[in-house]
């Protein structure tokens, strides 16, 4: 989905420079728009540090559109984005790739195999490191030089020196307090600017869920949104974990919806995620007083 974002003229201005007019290599990694962010802020502050070659690390409970955020700017800045999913099983070859045996003119020959964070410096677009804080502390330090003003990484694998080309940037995100992940370093931290994503509410709640949805009663929608409220609610409150109140679980829902009673869409896409009886049974009685 394509949204025409009511920007400032000086950060179209900044846009239009920076923004790729080429077709590059691995255009097919030029992710679709579509982020509707809570204020126009979140987006204008991101533009401003891509655009100045500084890193982005967005915060924020899950579901709340972290990664649609991070693929909206790849869509404003035409940039293919390469992506890294971090978990605790994350090493060097995943980050930067790998030796394997080609055949060369019927030799057997060790080629390099490129993973994401080399081809995103040596094409110069976008790299995408989700869950940052599940990687093991040992690992992300290998690319502490690609995330500082240096730009470059010494490939263990090939001993080569590796620059970044113009108009490589990097966005991060990161889930805080769950199991598995670890606070962030101070290096690490220090290099990144951070953006706290909340949750979408109200009526850009609304409009996400007409356009992203197949739901189309107004009365349902409003219920919904009124949902969602509640749940965001009761999460601020620590009556039910940040998986109760996913903006991208609410989605799932709406979209059942239209097809089943509300109730057992809910029920579905929400309430059986949820490990603890007793959030299940709070988002049920929820779900009861309103549809």
């Amino acid at each position: 989905m394509h949204i025409n974002y009511q920007l400032p003229e000086n950060i179209k201005e900044l846009l239009n420079t920076k923004r790729n007019e080429v077709k590059p290599a691995f255009a097919e990694l030029i992710r679709q728009g579509g982020y509707v962010p809570p204020h126009m802020d979140l987006l204008i502050d991101a533009i401003s540090i891509l655009s100045m070659g500084k890193n982005i690390l967005l915060k924020g409970p899950t579901g709340a559109g972290k990664t649609k955020f991070a693929e909206t700017l790849s869509y404003l800045f035409n940039q293919p984005m390469f992506s890294v999913n971090c978990s605790v099983d994350l090493d060097a070859e995943s980050l930067l790739g790998f030796k394997t045996l080609a055949y060369e003119d019927k030799k057997q020959v060790i080629e390099f195999v490129p993973g994401p964070v080399i081809n995103a410096m040596t094409s110069g677009t976008l790299l995408y490191i989700d869950e940052i804080n599940m990687a093991k502390p040992e690992t992300l330090p290998l690319i502490n030089g690609v995330l500082d003003y240096r730009r470059t990484i010494t490939n263990p694998f090939t001993n080569e020196v590796i620059t970044a080309k113009e108009g490589f940037g990097v966005v991060a995100a990161i889930n805080e307090g769950y199991i598995g992940t670890v606070p962030l370093n101070e290096a690490l931290k220090n290099r990144f600017i951070v953006i706290e994503v909340p949750y979408i509410e109200g009526e850009q709640l609304r409009n996400l869920i007409q356009t992203n949805t197949r739901l189309t009663n107004e009365k349902t929608i409003e219920l919904f949104v009124k949902l969602s409220s509640d749940l965001v609610t009761a999460v601020s409150q620590g009556k039910l974990s940040e998986d109760a109140a996913s903006i991208r679980a609410l989605l799932d829902a709406c979209d059942l919806s239209s097809i089943i009673p509300a109730k057992r869409a809910i029920l579905r896409s929400i309430v059986d995620k949820l490990d603890e009886e007793r959030e299940r049974e709070f988002v049920m009685n929820l779900t009861e007083t309103l549809f």
